[in-house]
């Protein structure tokens, strides 16, 4: 059994589903508690199941601070700790179909619902995290960012900023908590294209899924999409112990995607020799 995570306590948002349950699984399998946080109570309450013992449920809105504050006062009270916080949560905006998210068309009210989420959640959960973890001194935050917050989207403008701004909050988190003298990290991860179920309704099941799934990742080096056990990995690393000298990084994890513009590697012709 892994054991990079024994006696660690960890509390997941956004992770009934997708990366933040691909990271929920591999965290309990490397011996840690997690408590896997969600708005979907149905589904997040039978993935926490599934886990086994050493997980739970809890009903987490992140962009609410009295949630917050329930959440983790409830973790300190049954465990005495929480070591580690993934800030996973998000939307896209997109998620009740077509709207227009350019910054010419957008509306201030769709603006700040990603916002909400995205940042705001981002914030709140730092602020509880290093409240929870100044009582040991220690402890490792990891805010799921994205390659949208590197880079412009211009038919995202909301989701690409709200990432970017995840992405800075990071370090800054990093520094005041270096600078408080408390051995508490934070750090960002960047996934790109990764198969989660936000890309299902593009993908359908039909004939031609495999085709469009090529066309998505056409500009992506590597040619395929990511897996939520590869964004999984990187934050089983953040978590442990092996990683106490990292924090304010990034990590970008999209398959080569951002290593220079139009990246895609030649292909090379096999010799007839």
């Amino acid at each position: 059994m892994n054991t990079r995570l024994t006696s660690k306590v960890a509390l997941i948002t956004g992770a009934a589903q997708g990366i933040g349950a691909a990271i929920a699984r591999l965290f309990t399998q490397a011996g840690c508690c997690v408590y896997v946080t969600d708005i979907n109570d149905e589904l997040g309450a039978s993935f926490a199941t599934s886990l086994g013992n050493e997980a739970r449920y809890l009903s987490l809105d992140v962009r609410k601070e009295d949630e917050w504050h329930r959440a983790t006062t409830q973790i300190l009270k049954e465990r005495g700790r929480l070591d580690v916080v993934v800030n996973n949560a998000g939307i896209t905006g997109f998620e009740a179909g077509p709207v227009r998210h350019d910054p010419e068309h957008a509306t201030l009210a769709d603006w700040q619902a990603v916002h909400s989420t995205n940042l705001d959640g981002v914030f709140l959960g730092c602020k509880y995290a290093i409240r929870s973890m100044r009582i040991h001194g220690a402890g490792s935050i990891i805010n799921i960012s994205s390659r949208s917050g590197l880079v412009g989207i211009p038919g995202a403008a909301a989701y690409a900023s709200s990432k970017a701004a995840v992405r800075n909050h990071s370090k800054t988190v990093a520094l005041y908590c270096a600078e408080q003298g408390l051995q508490i990290r934070c750090n960002s991860i960047h996934p790109a294209a990764i198969l989660t179920p936000i890309w299902e309704p593009m993908l359908g099941s039909d004939a031609d899924r495999e085709e469009r799934m090529a066309a998505l990742v056409r500009d992506t080096p590597l040619r395929r999409f990511g897996m939520p056990e590869e964004v999984a990995a990187v934050a089983l690393l953040l978590a442990s112990d092996e990683a106490t000298y990292i924090t304010g990084s990034e990590f970008n994890i999209d398959g080569g995607l951002l290593a220079g513009s139009a990246a895609t590697p030649a292909v090379v012709e096999k010799s007839s020799s």
